[in-house]
C-alpha cells in the first residue's frame, strides 16, 4: 500500500516539578533549602530516512507522546530529563500544522531532522528562590507543559522529472524503458494506482530521478478520481514530460487532452501550471499518429518542444532522456516550500505568554497558561510564597489591567480559580 498523507497527534513531555526540601543533617539542624530542579520533558523529533517509502506506519498509530521530565528531589538532586521521541519519515515529507495549514518543515535530505513539539522546561526547586531576605522559601516552580499539536505529514516524491498525462497513454512503459523501475503495465485505465520512481542514467556520474504520476482525469484538481493525491507529487518536479497518445485511440483527441490536463494543473496551482513542459508524442508507430502529427505541431510547436517516441518499439526514447537532462541543467533550483518568516511568526505567537484579564458581572477574571503555572507553584498558606505571587502579578501588568477595568479595593478577583479581594 502506498500511503502519502497522514494526520497524527504529537505531545512532547512535560517538565518535571521543582522540589520543596530542606537540608536536615545530624550536625546541621538549621540547614537551608535543598529542593532540586525538575528535568526537561522529551521533545518529538521527525527525521527523514531514505530507507522509507510510505507513511503507512502513521496510518495505524495516530498518537505519539514523549517522556515527561522527572520531578526534582531533596539534597538538590535534579530530576532526569525525559527521552526524546524520534519519528522517522520518508525523504520528501512536508510537515504541516493542522490548525493553521502552515508548512513547518520540508524534509528533503537523509537524516534531516525537525523538532515538531518541544518538551517543557523543568521547574526550579526552592533552593533557587533563596536570597538574602528570603532564606527559607517554602515554594517551588512547576514544570511547564510540553507542546502538543495535530500535524499533517504529506509525502511528495522528490523527482526531477514528472511524467503526466491521461490514463493509458504509455507513461509507465516509458518509465520502465528508460529506468530500472518496474511499474505495473497493462492495457486498461488506472493500471498505475501509485506514483512510481526511477533513475535515468545518462552516463557515469550523470543521472536524474523520474516519476510516473498516475493518470489524471478531468476534475482531478477538485478531487475527482485520485487527482489530489497525484497532483501533490507533481509539485516537486522541475520538468514535466506531458505524454500524449498521438494516435487518438479510444476516440480521444490529442489536442483536447493536452488542454484538459493543463487546465487541471492550473486549477490546482498557478505555480504548477507554469512549470516547464516538453510534449512527448507517444505511439508514433501507429498509422493514426502520423495523421494527427501535423495538427499537433501546428497547435503547440511555437510554445513547446515536441519529441516523438514509441514506447512500444523504443524509438526516440534515448533522445527523450538526453533532452530532458539538458533541459534540467538549464532550470534553476526552486525556492523551498517553507516560509521561514511565517513559521517564526507562528511560533512567536505560540511562545508568547497569554494573560487575559476581563470584567464579569460581579467579579474580575484573570486567566492564561502562565497564570496557571504561577498558581500551581504558589503555596498560599506561606507568606513568602504568596508575596512572590503578588509581585509576579504586578510585574506582569495584571494589577494594572485590573485597575484599568475599574477594580477597586475589596472587589472579588479570580486568578485561574483562586479567589481573593483586590487590595490597591
Amino acid at each position: 500500500m502506498f500511503v502519502d498523507i497522514a494526520k497524527i497527534n504529537v505531545k512532547a513531555g512535560n517538565g518535571g516539578n521543582g522540589s520543596v526540601a530542606f537540608r536536615r543533617e545530624k550536625y546541621i539542624p538549621m540547614g537551608g533549602p535543598a529542593g532540586g530542579d525538575g528535568g526537561d520533558g522529551g521533545s518529538i523529533i521527525l527525521v527523514a530516512d531514505e530507507g522509507l517509502r510510505t507513511l503507512m506506519d502513521f496510518r495505524y498509530k495516530r498518537h505519539y507522546q514523549a517522556e515527561n521530565g522527572q520531578d526534582g528531589r531533596g539534597k538538590k538532586q535534579y530530576g532526569s530529563d525525559g527521552k526524546d521521541l524520534v519519528l522517522r519519515v520518508p525523504i520528501g515529507t512536508l510537515v504541516k500544522d493542522e490548525e493553521t495549514g502552515i508548512v513547518m518543515a520540508d524534509l528533503k535530505n537523509h537524516e534531516q531532522s525537525y523538532v515538531v513539539a518541544k518538551g517543557g522546561h523543568g521547574g526550579k526547586g526552592n533552593a533557587k528562590f533563596a536570597n538574602a531576605i528570603r532564606r527559607t522559601p517554602r515554594f517551588a516552580e512547576p514544570g511547564t507543559k510540553g507542546e502538543g499539536r495535530e500535524i499533517i505529514l504529506e509525502l511528495k516524491l522528490l523527482a526531477d522529472v514528472g511524467l503526466i498525462g491521461f490514463p493509458n497513454v504509455g507513461k509507465s512503459t516509458i518509465l520502465a524503458s528508460i529506468t530500472s523501475a518496474k511499474p505495473k503495465i497493462a492495457n486498461y485505465h488506472f493500471t498505475t494506482l501509485k506514483p512510481n520512481l526511477g533513475v535515468v542514467s545518462i552516463g557515469e556520474g550523470h543521472s536524474y530521478a523520474m516519476a510516473d504520476i498516475p493518470g489524471l482525469i478531468e476534475g482531478a484538481s477538485e478531487g475527482a478520481g485520485l487527482g489530489l493525491e497525484f497532483l501533490r507529487h507533481v509539485e516537486r518536479t522541475k520538468l514535466l514530460l506531458h505524454v500524449i497518445d498521438a494516435s487518438g485511440q479510444e476516440d480521444r483527441d490529442p489536442v483536447e487532452d493536452f488542454y484538459k490536463i493543463n487546465d487541471e494543473l492550473k486549477q490546482y496551482s498557478e505555480k504548477l501550471s507554469e512549470k516547464e513542459q516538453i510534449i512527448v508524442l507517444n505511439k508514433m508507430d501507429l498509422p493514426q499518429s502520423q495523421e494527427n502529427l501535423e495538427r499537433i505541431k501546428e497547435k503547440f510547436s511555437s510554445d513547446y518542444e515536441i519529441i516523438e517516441v514509441s514506447a512500444a518499439t523504443g524509438e526516440g526514447l534515448d533522445a527523450l532522456k538526453k533532452r530532458a537532462y539538458e533541459r534540467l541543467l538549464q532550470i534553476e533550483e526552486e525556492i523551498d516550500f517553507v516560509n521561514e518568516e511565517e513559521i517564526e511568526n507562528f511560533f512567536d505567537r505560540k511562545a508568547r505568554d497569554t494573560i487575559a484579564v476581563s470584567k464579569e458581572e460581579d467579579y474580575y477574571l484573570a486567566e492564561g497558561e502562565f497564570l496557571e503555572r504561577l498558581v500551581a507553584s504558589t503555596n498560599f498558606d506561606d507568606f513568602e510564597s504568596f508575596s512572590n505571587f503578588q509581585k509576579v502579578l504586578i510585574d506582569k501588568g495584571v494589577i494594572e489591567k485590573l485597575r484599568e477595568l475599574g477594580a477597586k479595593e475589596g472587589d472579588l478577583i479570580s486568578v485561574c480559580g483562586v479567589e481573593f479581594d483586590f487590595v490597591d
